[in-house]
C-alpha cells in the first residue's frame, strides 16, 4: 500500500525487517510501529496510510525533493508546527504529481519537517488561490 500511495520504494523505507503491527479488536492492522516508534495508522475506512511524525521523517530522507512535500512560508511556520491548518496563500510550492486527498509531508523552505497532514486542493490550486485551507494538517512537530 505505501508504494501506491506514496511512490515505488516506499513500502521499503515505512516498513523495513521489524516492524511490529497493532491490531485491532477485529484483528486488521491498525498501527505500524518500528523501534517503538509510531510510523503510520491504517485508515479504517479505505485501508490507506496516515503518516506520523516519525514516519513522514523517514520518508523525508528516503524521497528526494520535492516528492510528497508541501512548502509553506515562513510566517505559518510556527502554527502548522504545532498542528494548525496550513492556508493556501502561505504555500509556496507543492509536489505537482500530488492529487487532492493525498497524505502530504509539510516543510518550511528550508526542507525542515514541520507536520503531516492531507492535501485538500490540487496542487495548482493550492499555489494560485489566496484563501481557504489547504491542507489539514494532522499532527505538528511541537505538538506532545
Amino acid at each position: 500500500m505505501a508504494d501506491i500511495q506514496f511512490g515505488k520504494g516506499c513500502g521499503e523505507i515505512l516498513f523495513p525487517d521489524g516492524v511490529a503491527f497493532q491490531l485491532s479488536r477485529t484483528k486488521r492492522v491498525r498501527q505500524v510501529q518500528f523501534n517503538g516508534k509510531h510510523m503510520a495508522t491504517v485508515r479504517a475506512r479505505d485501508g490507506m496510510l496516515t503518516l506520523s511524525i516519525d514516519g513522514a521523517a523517514a520518508l523525508h530522507q528516503g524521497l528526494e525533493k520535492p516528492a510528497s512535500r508541501v512548502v509553506i512560508c515562513d510566517d505559518a511556520v510556527p502554527f502548522v508546527s504545532k498542528g494548525k491548518t496550513a492556508f493556501a496563500k502561505h504555500v509556496v510550492a507543492v509536489d505537482p504529481e500530488l492529487r487532492a486527498g493525498d497524505e502530504v509531508i509539510i516543510v518550511d523552505g528550508k526542507d525542515e519537517i514541520l507536520a503531516t497532514g492531507q492535501l485538500l486542493l490540487s496542487p495548482a490550486e493550492a499555489l494560485h488561490l489566496d484563501r481557504g485551507p489547504a491542507v489539514d494538517v494532522r499532527r505538528g512537530i511541537a505538538q506532545s
